[in-house]
């Protein structure tokens, strides 16, 4: 279903919401840079059936609201729009999609947030300015640039880097372990024969197994940080 969420800076934008069959905590679902597509909605739907409340808002709203692209054919307009967006504002935008979904009467209120290549450096940016009980992101492009906000992480993280990733390679995947060595709420994983967006289904570097190990260490990790042991 989608639903409408209040901007912190006025203004609303749409959100896709997955429910799960009991109320369960939430996860807030960042796009790539392709919108709020078939994909998005499909990483919104498997959570759902994992027993947790799935939110992707559409991060593209105050440019071009509601815009779904391909990637195998959109890509060149995919990165003008994602040029055309904030990264800051899409990090609030991430705040207020967890305050909004906090509330929701089938989330138990406690939330995290996942994001994969752009989104997966907003999911970052989203824990170091704001405060998701867990966080991870999938070959996020852009976080070595932002690792001056590392001593400000709010919360456990988990990060996913492929080893033939031309966007953000080995060389990233080694700084950002660096910065985050002596932090132990911090893990890094590597997939080294696996591309940049391995876990985007149907796409041309999916890699069923990256992709599988990738999500049950993310799924584990939730079910750790967000439901936590069994009384």
């Amino acid at each position: 279903m989608t639903v409408k969420v209040p901007s912190k800076t006025g203004g609303e934008f749409s959100a896709y919401v997955a429910l799960p069959v009991r109320p369960g905590p939430a996860i807030v679902v960042v796009q790539e840079i392709f919108g709020v597509n078939a994909n998005i909605r499909s990483t919104c739907d498997f959570l759902a059936s994992r027993q947790f409340v799935a939110i992707a808002p559409d991060f593209y709203w105050r440019t071009d609201p509601g815009i779904e692209l391909d990637p195998a054919t959109d890509m060149e307009r995919a990165r003008a729009i994602r040029m055309k967006t904030d990264d800051n504002l899409a990090s609030d935008d991430a705040d207020a999609a967890m305050e909004f979904i906090k509330k929701h009467p089938h989330c138990t209120g406690r939330v995290g947030v996942v994001g994969y290549c752009w989104g997966g450096m907003i999911a970052y940016l989203t824990a170091v300015r704001h405060k998701p009980e867990a966080a991870s992101s999938y070959y996020g492009v852009g976080i070595e640039k932002h690792l001056d906000q590392a001593k400000n992480l709010a919360c456990p993280m988990l990060i996913h880097y492929a080893g033939q990733d031309q966007f953000a390679g080995p060389e990233v995947a080694s700084k950002v372990k660096e910065t985050f060595a002596h932090d132990k709420r911090v893990t890094v994983h590597e997939y080294p024969k696996a591309g940049h967006a391995f876990a985007r289904h149907g796409g041309a570097h999916f890699d069923a197994k990256a992709a599988d190990l990738a999500d049950m260490r993310s799924l584990s990790f939730f079910v750790e940080h967000l439901i936590g042991p069994r009384s």
